[in-house]
């Protein structure tokens, strides 16, 4: 695997990295490639997700704490310079093998510090029965792009009055709230940040390429994208209002956090909106959205509605009738 660096001229946001992901992917020759970062205090919500429900803006914006949304799927994280933040892009399209050997790789280069990590969940390495890195995923065309959290010293307290978890996702890892959940590195290791960084990049990379003037200038390009309030607060994933109105939440277990609205008219779906921090692995609004549309909301119209339609290439893990139990219950 090969080491993406640059030369630091200014302080990078964290659209930066996340265009610079982006460029790797979309420009350079296909293979793997990793790359680390670190960015002042910012909140990092999901794809997928519905900003007011996961962060708390009046803390954000009172501790000059930055949010932004990001492309890919999973929930909401939090990040400063104390954390490390994971870029991985290769040329694999298989979901759940590309994942799984993120996963793995990082969890075995924690152990080879001496650090008891575990892979587990959906996207979660924990130490000590606690969490130390959240991780997420999306495709580009013939790229899949994986990054995470990896946090060594971070502010806990910024984290968990920054983030606005639900109960249901809480009790869904057996605690009762966010602290008691994560944990730092630094408890479990003598190594400064800078040596952990080090080491990651020694484990897991064999070469490095450099980064040109005009890459960082096309990287820039995209970067402007993430700062578009309609993608901050996506215009897609905003709540459905007026008569009719239908709001359902649940938690999927293995799948994640759905909060569904659906506007009934007669009994019949005329919109919907599907928001969380599950996975998606298709597109979500032309292989299932529209085809909700205009139909009954009974089990059997939905069941005929999505006929031949498999839901876990649209949302990782998700099964038609937990789809289907999900808007009839």
């Amino acid at each position: 695997m090969t080491y993406v660096a640059f030369q630091h001229e200014k302080e990078y946001r964290l659209p930066f990295y996340l265009a610079m992901e982006e460029y790797i992917a979309r420009e350079l020759p296909a293979q793997d490639y990793f790359f680390m970062w670190q960015v002042e205090p910012t909140v990092i919500f999901g794809r997928n997700q519905l900003v007011e429900n996961e962060v708390d803006m009046d803390y954000c914006r009172a501790n000059n704490i930055q949010f932004y949304r990001r492309k890919s799927g999973g929930g909401c994280v939090y990040a400063d310079k104390s954390n490390i933040m994971l870029s991985y892009i290769t040329p694999s399209t298989n979901v759940n093998f590309t994942f799984n050997r993120y996963m793995l790789m990082i969890e075995h280069a924690l152990q080879k510090l001496g650090v008891e990590a575990r892979t587990t969940g959906r996207n979660d390495i924990l130490v000590g029965g606690k969490k130390v890195s959240g991780n997420a995923f999306y495709h580009l065309p013939q790229r899949s792009i994986v990054h995470g959290t990896l946090l060594y010293d971070t502010n806990l307290e910024h984290m968990v009055r920054a983030t606005t978890p639900s109960d249901a996702k809480l009790k869904s890892k057996g605690v009762q709230s966010v602290r008691q959940h994560v944990t730092t590195l630094n408890n479990y290791i003598s190594v400064s940040i800078e040596e952990l960084k080090y080491s990651l990049r020694t484990t897991l990379c064999a070469g490095e390429i450099m980064l040109t003037a005009k890459d960082i200038e096309a990287i820039e390009v995209i970067e402007s994208c993430y700062y578009n309030p309609s993608f901050i607060y996506g215009n897609r994933n905003k709540a459905l209002a007026g008569d009719g109105l239908v709001v359902k939440s649940r938690r999927i277990e293995g799948v994640g956090e759905f909060n569904v609205n659906m506007k009934l008219d007669g009994g019949t779906i005329s919109d919907i909106n599907i928001a969380g921090d599950f996975f998606v692995v298709g597109d979500l609004d032309s292989m299932l959205l529209s085809r909700l549309k205009g139909v009954a909301c009974d089990a059997a119209a939905l069941d005929s509605a999505i006929d031949g339609c498999d839901c876990s290439a649209v949302i990782m893990n998700l099964k038609k009738e937990q789809l289907i139990n999900l808007l009839t219950d």
